[in-house]
């Protein structure tokens, strides 16, 4: 009976160090979409050599139509984020300050409305519209569509991208304003 007591938690236990380490990863099933270019991985950083980022071209929150042509000759810092998870909320509140200073790069975060576990459009509208993030720009990338170009794994996830257009970095899980600004700063 002991020992039968003593496995149960220990079971108990380890599902719950799992469910914690999944958190924020992804919540779809089956198979995961792969990056473009796997050259110089290190340490879950990802830098690409010679690689045009994504010419993507969405809507944000208001029905606008933003794409990365509309910062071309910028360096621009581009993070997936999920309103499901709880690292990526963590981390809103320092990119909206980041997001609201002068720089010399754009930030723009996308979501994914009715992927990986997202809501729909109206419904992510609806609730970030609560939110006291105005500093923020947030783009609707419907069903993932350009996640899958970017080689979204996990939530959240971070591209950084030259003037050039060249997407230089890409790394998955949380960066802080001052890895994000260190990141910018080396590249083109």
């Amino acid at each position: 009976m002991k020992m039968a007591r003593k496995w149960m938690v220990s079971v108990i236990v380890f599902a719950g160090v799992l469910l914690i380490l999944s958190a924020c990863g992804s919540q779809q099933t089956g198979s995961s979409s792969t990056p473009a270019s796997t050259s110089d991985m290190s340490s879950s950083t990802m830098m690409n050599k010679g690689e045009t980022a994504p010419e993507f071209s969405l809507r944000d929150l208001k029905g606008n139509t933003v794409g990365l042509s509309d910062v071309q000759g910028k360096k621009v810092y581009v993070k997936y984020w999920a309103s499901w998870c709880s690292i990526c909320l963590a981390g809103l509140e320092d990119l909206n300050n980041l997001a609201g200073q002068d720089n010399d790069f754009q930030v723009i975060t996308i979501v994914t409305p009715d992927y990986k576990g997202e809501k729909s459009s109206k419904a992510f509208t609806e609730w970030f519209d609560q939110q006291p993030y105005d500093n923020i720009t947030v783009l609707l990338d419907e069903k993932g569509v350009w996640a899958k170009e970017f080689g979204v794994r996990a939530y959240p996830s971070s591209f950084y991208i030259g003037s050039d257009g060249i997407l230089a970095k890409s790394q998955p899980g949380h960066a802080s304003n001052e890895q994000i600004m260190e990141s910018l700063q080396e590249i083109l």
